[in-house]
């Protein structure tokens, strides 16, 4: 019964996708913008809690973070980040192939807001 309970939790655990975890891969989408940070993050971020109710925003050193994360797994990351003239966006996704739940909305919010 303890292998059983053991070979579970391990199963779950090997499951779970953190940001990190997606900025291991090659982004989906990356592009520049004339917007700071601030000012593209709070374009963007309405418009993806509009597509899913789950979306969150935090600062980083260097700039913005949005990700949506559902059961333990994060989708979608959005690093925003200063750059010399502007920003630089860089979308990271954790199935970019799959056509999830309001996925289009929101990688359409990223182009809008360039």
């Amino acid at each position: 019964m303890r292998i059983i309970v053991g070979a579970l939790a391990l199963a779950l655990l090997a499951g779970c996708v953190s940001p990190g975890d997606l900025q291991k891969n090659d982004p989906s989408f990356k592009a520049a913008t004339a917007k700071d940070p601030k000012r593209y993050a709070l374009c963007v971020f309405p418009k993806w809690q509009d597509a899913r109710s789950d979306a969150s925003m935090s600062e980083t050193e260097n700039g913005y973070r949005l990700l949506v994360a559902s059961n333990n797994m994060t989708d979608e990351l959005l690093d925003i980040r200063k750059a010399q003239k502007g920003s630089t966006v860089t979308l990271y996704q954790r199935m970019a192939w799959s056509p999830g739940y309001g996925r289009g909305d929101m990688k359409q919010a990223i182009k809008d807001c360039l």
